[in-house]
């Protein structure tokens, strides 16, 4: 007897760079179970493919000529009940992020989009649709079906535990540095980073910056004795 294959999860991305789309396309169908069905690049694209091709999951950025992804969010989940969004953007306003949670986004992914983070969202939303499959056919339900189907849509799945560090980050390295930093009430150079961590300027600097860039340290300029300034690294409170 042959096993019953799970359906494919059918995926729409709405980006308006192109070039982009076809990056989150590649990474997306590295997943096994996921194809995506379509591609659109502005609102009335967007509305058209939704629409014709009905996917089970949509890719979607904040920024989208015509419109904007929040907009297009809230058109989803009134026309589309059965879509599911995922927002991807480079957007870091918490107002925005707030809006998306409430407005029924399974995940919001920040830009530049790293493969083992998408991997772990997607690899989520699989075993929450197949559970929510399975729900369907069994025609009942009880406290521990929905604690599980609760639990899959949680951030981490100690089956996917993958780290989406990017490459040359290492996560021990970049503990130490955390805590350095907590710990200096007037921030560090990068300099006294590679002094106290043992590593090498440059080999600080990039992971100072991964910092800022995450948003965990907050970089400005100071200037020493001789007037050349110094850009300095600091905690940014929580």
């Amino acid at each position: 007897m042959m096993e019953h294959q799970q359906p494919t999860i059918e995926v729409l991305i709405i980006e308006d760079d192109v070039k982009i789309a076809e990056i989150n396309r590649r990474f997306i169908e590295k997943v096994d179970g996921f194809h995506v069905v379509g591609i659109a690049t502005d609102d009335a694209q967007a509305k058209e493919q939704l629409d014709i091709l009905r996917p089970n999951l949509v890719l979607l950025d904040i920024y989208i000529p015509g419109s904007n992804g929040l907009d297009m969010l809230s058109y989803i989940r009134q026309h589309f009940r059965d879509t599911d969004v995922i927002m991807i953007t480079a957007a870091k306003e918490a107002e925005a992020i707030r809006e998306a949670v409430r407005s029924g986004a399974f995940d919001y992914i920040m830009k530049p989009l790293i493969f083992n983070r998408l991997q772990e969202t997607l690899l989520r939303y699989l075993d929450f649709h197949r559970e929510l499959n399975r729900l369907n056919l069994s025609g009942s339900i009880n406290q521990s079906d929905v604690d599980r189907l609760i639990s899959v849509t949680g951030k981490k799945d100690s089956r996917h535990e993958i780290s989406y560090l990017p490459k040359g980050i290492d996560k021990l390295t970049l503990i130490k540095i955390v805590q350095a930093i907590s710990a200096a009430a007037n921030g560090m150079s990068a300099d006294q980073i590679a002094k106290e961590i043992g590593v090498s300027r440059s080999t600080g600097r990039r992971y100072l910056e991964h910092l800022v860039s995450s948003g965990e340290v907050f970089a400005d300029l100071t200037y020493g004795v001789v007037g050349r300034p110094e850009r300095v690294y600091r905690k940014r409170e929580s």
